[in-house]
């Protein structure tokens, strides 16, 4: 299997210099709310207190991190399923992303999202989405609403390896650089579409260069290092910005985990992974950060030692948060305009089918009549 693995290309001009101190411990900072938040998720989902598939990203912190900390606060960032990290990268509390997890009202999409749909419009994070390669286009159309209302804005759309072999990934590449959109498109190089290694679904491995046919130039990194992700990502979205050239930007990292919680992982060796976890984004950052005198040791456990205080205010929050009430599934399910005659939405929970939109006046009308207030 490890024939099948592409590892980052080597950084020929040496390590890239860290960014100012105040910049490195919050990269670290950072990096490692991701790593608890992710264990206590795989955690509270062994436990059933969180449903449907859950996608952790243990091992990718250095691609997340680094990406985002590229980015301005006008940027918009669109994600994959995989997204708790982005969110909580992008600056969402952890409170909100794990009662989202729990499909509480507390959530940052009020429990309507779960793990594949996070979403926080506050700070230009559109997304989570469970459609592997969905993304591209809408990525696509967010920089062509910059561009056409001439707004100094870039996107930055996160899609998988296995992604950049879908038929939306060539329509999106040639219309982005037809239309000359301030875009850049980050492809998470974890080695496996879901379980099926790079060279056995592309024909194509050097991922970066999948672009450049349809006029799309690409660059690498390495995405177990926060440093050069955040500098190449950066140098990516200048040029998508000021020259209006979309970018590929393939980032090369590894998950340790599997693709979800549901995962045997029956395609990959135990020595596999444990070679790439000699790797490890934060305890590598963490080691420079010491030898080069930002961080003493007692500092970089005091951060971990946040980040789990966090983490379990966040998990105590989201246990507590409410689920939302029933009469509110129908919220913010709409049609515009009166074109549409007619129900849009059929509730046959009870007997007595009733058009959906109308579940929450049903609901307080019983409760009136519950207390015996007047109905009207």
């Amino acid at each position: 299997m490890a024939e099948h693995v592409v590892e980052a290309s080597p950084n020929i001009e040496g390590p890239r210099p860290l960014p100012a101190a105040d910049a490195a411990r919050d990269w670290l900072a950072a990096m490692l709310l991701i790593r608890r938040f992710e264990e206590r998720a795989g955690e509270l989902y062994a436990k059933a207190l969180i449903g449907g598939f859950l996608h952790l990203a243990v091992g990718e912190e250095a691609a997340i991190v680094g990406a985002v900390r590229a980015l301005r606060d006008r940027d918009y960032l669109i994600s994959t399923y995989r997204s708790h990290g982005h969110a909580l990268a992008r600056g969402t509390e952890p409170e909100r992303v794990m009662a989202e997890l729990m499909g509480r009202e507390g959530g940052v999409c009020r429990g309507r999202g779960g793990s594949m749909h996070m979403f926080d419009g506050e700070r230009r994070f559109l997304g989570g989405y469970g459609i592997v390669g969905g993304n591209l286009p809408l990525g696509a159309g967010v920089a062509l609403a910059s561009d056409y209302l001439k707004r100094d804005e870039a996107t930055l759309c996160v899609f998988g390896d296995g992604a950049s072999n879908q038929g939306t990934f060539g329509e999106t590449m040639n219309l982005a650089a037809l239309w000359r959109l301030p875009v850049v498109f980050l492809v998470t190089n974890n080695q496996f579409g879901m379980g099926t290694a790079l060279a056995r679904h592309s024909a194509v491995t050097d991922l970066m260069r999948k672009g450049e046919s349809f006029g799309v130039p690409g660059m690498r990194c390495d995405g177990m290092d926060v440093v050069e992700t955040e500098a190449v990502v950066a140098e990516a979205l200048a040029i998508a910005r000021e020259q209006r050239q979309p970018m590929l930007v393939e980032a090369v990292t590894y998950r340790f985990r599997g693709h979800s919680m549901a995962d045997p992982e029956e395609y990959r060796t135990r020595e596999q992974v444990a070679e790439w976890r000699k790797r490890d984004p934060i305890d590598v950052f963490g080691e420079r950060l010491e030898a080069e005198g930002v961080l003493e040791p007692s500092a970089r456990e005091a951060l971990d030692a946040d980040a789990l205080e966090r983490i379990d205010a966040a998990a105590a929050f989201a246990e507590q948060s409410p689920f939302p009430a029933p009469e509110s599934l129908y919220d913010n399910v709409y049609v515009l305009g009166d074109q549409v005659r007619g129900w849009y939405s059929v509730d046959e929970r009870a007997a007595g089918v009733h058009r959906g939109e109308d579940e929450r006046a049903l609901a307080e009308r019983k409760r009136r009549a519950g207390n015996g207030e007047d109905g009207g």
